[in-house]
C-alpha cells in the first residue's frame, strides 16, 4: 500500500495505540456496491478491516433495475433513522452515491456521520464520456441485444480470471434489471468538486494507479477537493488478488484523516 500524497485534517497526536483499538464500539458502515455488483463483493471489500475496528458493516442488496440508486439512498436513510454513529462509502457507483448523500445529510447528522470509505470514484460530477459510464452503458446494450448470458461470454473473454468471476456470481442475479440498473449508474452524477469542498468529515480514498475504468487522476481530484482526506493507491493485480486491499487502505486512510471509530 502506498500513501499517495499527504494526510490533511487529521488531529495532531491522533496515533492510535492497539489498546485503544479494541475498545472501539457501536459504529456502523453503510457500504455500498458498484454498478452490477452486489453486497458480497463490497463485503469481501470492506468487513474484514472495519470488524478489526470494532466497526459493524452493513451492506444492503442492490436493487436491480432503474431504481438501483433510489434503493441506494433509502438505504442510507434507513440507517440513519436508527440511533449510532455511522460511516458510510463504497466502491464506484457506490461510492459516489454514498458521498453525496453525506453532503447532503451533514448539517442534519452532526457528530454521529464519522466520515466516509471513497474506494474507486470512477468521475466527478457528470459522467459524460468517463470510461466506467462508456462500460455499463456498452454492457447495457450487451444485455438488451443478447441477453445477460450474451454480455457474460463478451466482458468474461476480455477480463482477469477474478473479474469474470466476480460477474458471472453477480450479473444473474439482476436478471432483467441489469440493463436499466446499469443505464441507472451512468446517468448518476458523482458530487462535484465544489460539493466534495463542504463535506468537512474524515474521508478515506482509495484508488488503484492502473485501472483504466477508474482512474487515478478521478480520485486525486476527489481528495484535492476534500478539506480532510487521505489518499490511498493499490495495484490492480493486488485488487485481485485480495479485495481487501482497496478496503483496507480506505479505512487506513480515514483513520489518518482523523476518522474516529469510538461509538
Amino acid at each position: 500500500m502506498s500513501l499517495d500524497s499527504a494526510d490533511r485534517g487529521a488531529a495532531p497526536g491522533s496515533t492510535r495505540s492497539a489498546d485503544e483499538r479494541s475498545i472501539r464500539r457501536g459504529v456502523r458502515a453503510v457500504l455500498l456496491p458498484g454498478s452490477g455488483s452486489d453486497e458480497r463483493f463490497v463485503r469481501n471489500v470492506f468487513s474484514a478491516v472495519l470488524r478489526a475496528f470494532g466497526i459493524t458493516p452493513v451492506t444492503p442488496v442492490p436493487r436491480p433495475g432503474p431504481g438501483v440508486v433510489d434503493g441506494y439512498r433509502a438505504a442510507l436513510d434507513a440507517a440513519a433513522a436508527e440511533p449510532g454513529a455511522l460511516l458510510v462509502g463504497g466502491i464506484s457507483l457506490g461510492a459516489h452515491v454514498a458521498t453525496a448523500w453525506a453532503v447532503r445529510h451533514r448539517a442534519e447528522l452532526g457528530e454521529r456521520l464519522r466520515g466516509v470509505l471513497v474506494a474507486l470514484p470512477a468521475w466527478t460530477g457528470a459522467a459524460d464520456g468517463a470510461p466506467a459510464a462508456l462500460a455499463a452503458r456498452a454492457t447495457a446494450s450487451l444485455v438488451r441485444v443478447g441477453g445477460v448470458e450474451a454480455a457474460l461470454a463478451e466482458a468474461a473473454a476480455g477480463a482477469p480470471a477474478w473479474l469474470a468471476a466476480e460477474l458471472r456470481r453477480a450479473w444473474p442475479r439482476y436478471g432483467a434489471g441489469l440493463a436499466p440498473a446499469l443505464e441507472a449508474a451512468a446517468a448518476e452524477p458523482a458530487p462535484t468538486a465544489s460539493e466534495l469542498a463542504r463535506l468537512d468529515v474524515p474521508v478515506g480514498v482509495a484508488a488503484l494507479t492502473d485501472d483504466p475504468v477508474h482512474p487515478l487522476p478521478v480520485a486525486r481530484t476527489w481528495y484535492a477537493a476534500l478539506p480532510r482526506a487521505a489518499l490511498d493507491t493499490e495495484t490492480l493485480a493486488a485488487f485481485g488478488a485480495d479485495p481487501g486491499v482497496v478496503g483496507r487502505a480506505a479505512v487506513l486512510g480515514w483513520l489518518r484523516a482523523g476518522g474516529n471509530p469510538a461509538g
